[in-house]
């Protein structure tokens, strides 16, 4: 871990379309940012293209950095393309069927009356059984018999698999013979990657469980390579920095961490920026905001509370749940590159997107398809250049495909057929944003609404006013929100236990698990260096209501009493009512969080007056309005002005409507506020 005396750290995200780079200089807080096209043949090339153009920018030298942070989607694509490693499983006799069988309940959204099983990540051919039983309590029923592991391994090695997951039956209750078999076919399979349940999700569900676990080997060896090629850069650069790399819980992990269980950077990337709107909103005295990161391709929305960033253990990538602790987020797709088209007279928007090539028209690489981002260029709402002036819209471009594709075929203007596409995406957003808040308990006229992600400030104030919020908050640098994410990320890992039996609540045991749990998660950040007084940890409890299918995590409280109390309440506000029902302890969680040093953070000078540096036509009716646009970097705090207008910056483009009064704030967010009027 770095010390605090740190001065140099460069964060990178990498997203489907651009890279994202922040240099931080953590002394006098001072930040340089780059942003350059991803290569997803190899993300690493961006990687060094990224930090090399922010050095340039801050004329320093690669080998005076002494943080090196990193947010992927590698993981992420890599599991929703399929396009991992040739994996195996390996289960307990009689479970072979377990990936396939899968659970009752048939997703509904894409058809209500049909449904087709998604072909599994490992075949039921390269699923082998070995014999042992391990009981629901932890005892050893069936002892492991050694030679059945090793025809599984010569099953392995006849099919030329890369990868194996070893996850058997009630592991988590006694983990032995579980570990016994992973040492054994790491043995008998040399070069293979072999990863156990128990060392991903030591928790219940075989599904679940298994799923996650086979999910986990088939990053792993592609991970393994990426983090490896990365740090080999790295130390071609003459850098000699640690690479920390962002998880989907929110918090950053080294790489030797990340190499066990790849498959916690599952969505880091939209959990990186869910860490920067807090912080950005911290600064700001705000705790309770809702955040929505919307980029080319999809909207990830986020609920805090209190300041506290939610985790869940439902989550998915794709089709697949992966029940690891991450970032509790609702993903839509809708983005700038959303395609609308006319379908049975009727126009839709989304899911599918234009990607980064061709893109939308208006970026005059060959799209044929009209995009949300073409709707905006229709409208006038983006400026005539992006990224700083490097990049030249082609608003006749833009005009033709939703002329082509929507305008014509729907007998309307264009500026209504315009408005028509940004009205029908502002509403599938609303949709997800009222299940992060209105149907779990929360009013989100209660809270901020934080808008980021390069399309994310052009949308924030329709999408307040269809929520009723009246506070939106853009930060300082939008676009780029999740490589500054980064740069104030803690370290953090969760170690989980499920009890053997599921029941009421025995202090005794909890307390003898919490124990060993604390234990794991003290030599974790013994391993990450982490020095005692930046060391904290939280006790979570998961519980339910005996007869229930899943679990409310709470914080773990001194007495029964109070751990039932919270409970109750909890289940209170998430579903409006109480059981007369015992309560069943089932998982115990222990969260460890190693602080990082914080960078400084730079206040604004004070405003002279906010002054449009020049006017631009917008279409926010029928008839076009004259609005003035004003250059961020010659805002200064206090400055106030009135909608509607355009905000332009390097990374992104925030559009003011009528009625909202923006005031910049002295760490350089914009405060939008909704007068009474409207």
């Amino acid at each position: 871990m770095p010390s605090p005396r740190s001065a140099l750290a460069v964060a990178v995200d990498i997203g489907g379309t651009f890279t994202d780079v922040a240099l931080h200089d953590t002394a006098s807080g001072e930040v340089w940012r780059a942003k350059t096209p991803s290569i997803p043949s190899d993300p690493s090339k961006a990687f060094m293209t990224g930090v090399r153009l922010a050095l340039e920018q801050a004329d320093r030298k690669a080998e005076t950095l002494d943080r090196v942070l990193h947010g992927t989607t590698v993981a992420t694509n890599m599991i929703l393309e399929g396009k991992g490693a040739r994996a195996a499983l390996v289960t307990t006799s009689g479970f072979r069927h377990v990936l396939a069988i899968g659970r009752q309940d048939i997703p509904r959204r894409a058809n209500l009356y049909a449904w087709i099983k998604p072909a599994r990540p490992v075949p039921a051919s390269r699923v082998f059984e070995i014999e042992e039983r391990v009981g629901a309590g932890g005892n050893i029923l069936v002892p492991l018999d050694e030679a059945s592991v090793i025809r599984a391994a010569e099953a392995c090695r006849a099919l030329e698999v890369e990868a194996v997951a070893v996850c058997l039956l009630h592991s988590f209750a006694n983990p032995v013979n579980e570990r016994r078999t992973a040492e054994m076919l790491r043995d008998l399979l040399p070069g293979v990657a072999v990863t156990a349940s128990v060392d991903v999700l030591p928790v219940v569900r075989e599904y679940e469980r298994s799923l996650a676990t086979v999910l986990n080997a088939v990053v792993m060896p592609g991970i393994s390579s990426y983090v490896g090629r990365l740090e080999r850069r790295l130390v071609d650069e003459a850098v000699k920095a640690p690479l920390l790399l962002m998880q989907s819980n929110g918090g950053v992990a080294g790489s030797a961490t990340i190499c066990r269980a790849p498959a916690l950077t599952a969505l880091s990337g939209p959990a990186a920026g869910v860490v920067g709107a807090r912080d950005v909103a911290a600064a700001c005295g705000i705790k309770d905001i809702i955040t929505v990161d919307i980029g080319g391709t999809s909207a990830d929305i986020c609920l805090i509370k209190d300041g506290r960033i939610s985790l869940t253990q439902q989550g998915h990538v794709g089709e697949w749940p992966l029940p690891l602790p991450m970032v509790d987020m609702v993903t839509i797709g809708a983005g700038g590159g959303s395609i609308a088209r006319v379908e049975n007279g009727m126009l839709a928007v989304g899911p599918q997107s234009a990607g980064a090539v061709p893109g939308p028209a208006a970026y005059g690489h060959g799209g044929k398809v009209a995009t949300v981002t073409d709707a905006h260029v229709v409208l006038g709402n983006l400026p005539a250049r992006l990224l700083g002036g490097r990049m030249m819209l082609d608003a006749d471009a833009a005009r033709a495909v939703i002329r082509d594709e929507v305008a014509g075929p729907m007998g309307l203007t264009l500026a209504q057929a315009a408005r028509g596409i940004l009205s029908i995406l502002d509403n599938h957003m609303v949709g997800a944003l009222r299940v992060v808040s209105v149907e779990r308990g929360h009013d989100p006229r209660d809270f901020v609404l934080v808008p980021f992600g390069g399309a994310g400030p052009l949308h924030g104030c329709s999408l307040a006013e269809l929520l009723g919020v009246r506070t939106v908050m853009v930060p300082p640098a939008p676009g780029v929100l999740c490589a500054d994410g980064l740069l104030v990320a803690d370290l953090k890992a969760e170690f989980s236990r499920t009890l053997p039996l599921a029941g009421t609540i025995d202090l005794d045991v909890a307390r003898a698990i919490y124990r060993e749990l604390r234990e794991m998660a003290e030599q974790w950040m013994d391993e990450e260096q982490v020095p005692p007084d930046q060391r904290e940890r939280h006790q979570v409890a998961l519980l339910r209501y005996h007869g229930q299918g899943s679990e409310i995590a709470i914080p773990w409280a001194g007495s029964r009493e109070e751990v039932e109390a919270a409970f109750a309440a909890a289940h209170q506000t998430l579903y409006g009512f109480v059981l007369d029902a015992p309560i069943e302890l089932v998982t115990l969680r222990v969260e460890a969080i190693g602080h990082m040093p914080q960078p400084a953070r730079p206040v604004l000078a004070p405003g002279q007056g906010a002054k449009a540096v020049e006017t631009h036509a917008i279409h926010l009716s029928d008839e076009p309005a004259t609005v003035p646009m004003y250059d961020r970097k010659t805002l200064g705090a206090g400055d106030r002005f009135d909608g509607p207008a355009i905000v332009t910056q390097l990374d992104a483009t925030t559009l003011v409507k009528p009625g909202w009064r923006v005031t910049v704030q002295p760490n350089g967010a914009l405060l939008l506020t909704l007068s009474d009027e409207v």
